[in-house]
């Protein structure tokens, strides 16, 4: 039987080149190389449906290589297959220049982390993602849950539960379940305090299709505040403001007897409603009273952009970086300011300025602490520093805004009950999370004794957080990463270096903040009355963390002296805390 005739194919290979990058080394045809072909040749939508199938993270890496590929690995047509093989139930694209690549992004970066301070595993795990999250915008821990609220306006409720492990144990799980709790929230809220414990209630600010009146037809929007229970997720309480009120954020500020509701709205306006949450569970109806908050009657120029509260005090941020602050009791006014001098209890709302150098960004307030950051990345500090929460190297209290110059351009900034933590990115893009403060129940990884100065924590943090929070059990970070959301910080004029105070008047000698010579001085004659070279070295330990310099110097020092220290013969054990 013959063999049958097979017809010779031409075998053909891809050209990779473009015009931007000229000819391929070496490119030219060679015998039994087949003939080749440039990429180019291909239709567009052929490559762009092809590259839709790479991960997100081979579809940047290859937009990198060249000018073509970046022209098509940035096509919206990419993105738009991305992100519906990401999020297959997301049909609509959202607002914005680049609204898939957004979506895409937001939806690939997005993750919930949380770190629990007690227990033999302490690394950090990841929640349940909920399948229906178009990105995380914000998050909120409560006494027993985790409440999330994604871009397309879905708050979502992630359960605590029972589970059952892989070895068949039935083990107590964080934020293992999830349900959706309402859709068309805009912001929400609970009990301001640090302790989770008091966090009863949520406050959704949402918007609601309304019945229209009678005598017309259709209906209309307006927004509403709904009040659900976090142990259940049940809707207890609804009040609803007329449509022509359009509101963008809500806090908490008081007791709960007297809680006291802030409302800001499109305008830049506050307007506050007092509630009674004891009362909230009771079958019944009554009307409560909107008004004007003082901030917004004594300032009608001012155009608020932001709030933030505690149980004492509120803090407003204009859209111009001006900073005003209402205290309600005189010992959190005392810890802020160190003085009671212009406190008045007959007039708790009247607005305070605080003095600034630049226009604020962002802020972060504790219970008698807080932190601003300005439009330059400096890191400025003020209240009370029984434990070192304000960063500074001392425990010195600070009556108004310190900078800390040892730490620049924060990526998110959060100030607790006795202890801050920051949460910075180095120059090869990786994140890091630094704290200062009180180390008690393992709430600063790493430094069980706490610090006086920022110090970088045991904590493994993801390439795209972006916020965090601490709670008396739980360390909580958020990844989501918004292509047109981020910081964008200017640089700071050469007059006004950062890190470099100004010469005295009158001298020409640099000034010594914080008595720095002092301090050092004391130092040495702490070295010096220890008996043997290891105590020696472990009281230079103690001091490196002590004094405020950047983590990337004190993991520098820590490490030379544990070299030092085995070569004299000693065990190295690793860097020491800090005395609290």
């Amino acid at each position: 039987m013959g063999e049958k005739a097979v017809p010779s194919l031409r075998r053909r290979r891809v050209k990779r080149t473009c015009p931007s990058c000229g000819p391929e080394p070496g490119g030219e045809e060679k015998k039994g190389r087949g003939i080749p072909i440039s990429v180019q040749l291909f239709p567009p939508e052929l490559v762009e449906h092809i590259i839709s199938f790479l991960p997100v993270r081979d579809v940047v890496t290859l937009g990198q290589t060249c000018r073509y590929f970046h022209q098509v690995c940035d096509a919206e047509g990419v993105w738009r297959h991305i992100c519906r093989r990401l999020s297959p139930r997301l049909r609509e694209q959202g607002p914005g220049i680049r609204p898939w690549k957004r979506a895409a992004i937001l939806n690939y970066t997005k993750g919930l982390y949380f770190q629990a301070f007690g227990g033999r595993r302490r690394c950090l795990n990841k929640s349940v993602a909920p399948l229906l999250a178009h990105g995380y915008r914000r998050f909120l821990p409560t006494k027993d849950h985790v409440f999330i609220l994604d871009y397309a306006g879905t708050l979502f409720f992630l359960k605590n539960a029972l589970v059952s492990s892989t070895l068949g144990q039935i083990q107590w799980k964080r934020a293992c379940r999830y349900v959706v709790l309402c859709r068309g929230a805009k912001d929400f809220a609970s009990d301001p305090r640090c302790d989770t414990v008091y966090r009863k209630y949520l406050y959704v600010l949402a918007t609601r299709e309304q019945l229209g009146v009678v005598g017309t037809t259709g209906s209309r929007t307006c927004d509403c505040v709904e009040v659900y229970l976090q142990s259940s997720g049940q809707r207890v309480f609804k009040m609803t403001f007329h449509h022509s009120m359009s509101f963008k954020q809500i806090v908490l500020v008081g007791q709960e007897t007297q809680r006291a509701l802030l409302l800001l709205t499109e305008e830049g306006k506050i307007y506050s409603l007092v509630v009674n949450e004891t009362q909230l569970d009771q079958p019944r109806s009554y009307t409560v009273q909107l008004a004007l908050r003082k901030v917004s009657r004594c300032l009608p120029h001012l155009r608020v952009a932001c709030m933030a509260s505690n149980q004492s005090s509120t803090l407003y941020i204009t859209d111009q970086g001006g900073v005003y602050f209402e205290v309600h009791t005189p010992g959190v006014y005392r810890d802020l300011f160190g003085t009671l001098q212009a406190f008045d209890p007959l007039d708790q709302q009247m607005p305070l300025a605080l003095s600034l150098p630049a226009k604020v960004l962002f802020c972060a307030l504790g219970y008698n602490h807080l932190g601003l950051v300005d439009e330059f990345g400096r890191i400025f500090m003020q209240g009370n520093n029984r434990y070192g929460q304000l960063g500074t190297g001392d425990k010195m209290d600070r009556g108004e805004p310190t900078q800390v110059y040892y730490l620049q351009r924060p990526i998110a900034l959060w100030c607790g009950l006795n202890h801050s933590l920051v949460l910075s990115q180095g120059a090869d893009f990786s994140k890091e999370l630094l704290g200062c403060g009180c180390g008690a129940g393992g709430r600063l990884p790493g430094w069980p004794k706490g610090s006086a100065s920022f110090v970088k924590l045991h904590v493994k943090v993801p390439q795209c957080a972006c916020s965090l929070c601490s709670t008396r059990e739980c360390l909580y970070i958020l990844s989501n990463h918004d292509i047109e959301h981020h910081l964008a910080y200017r640089d700071l004029p050469a007059s006004r270096g950062m890190g470099i105070p100004e010469p005295s008047l009158g001298t020409g000698t640099p000034q010594d903040p914080g008595g720095t010579a002092q301090a050092c001085e004391e130092y040495l004659s702490q070295i010096h009355s220890c008996p043997t070279l290891q105590d020696r070295m472990e009281k230079m330990k103690e001091i490196v963390g002590w004094m405020p310099l950047m983590a990337a110097q004190k993991d520098f020092f820590w490490e030379a002296l544990d070299m030092l220290q085995r070569a004299a013969g000693g065990v190295g054990a690793g860097p020491p805390g800090p005395e609290s």
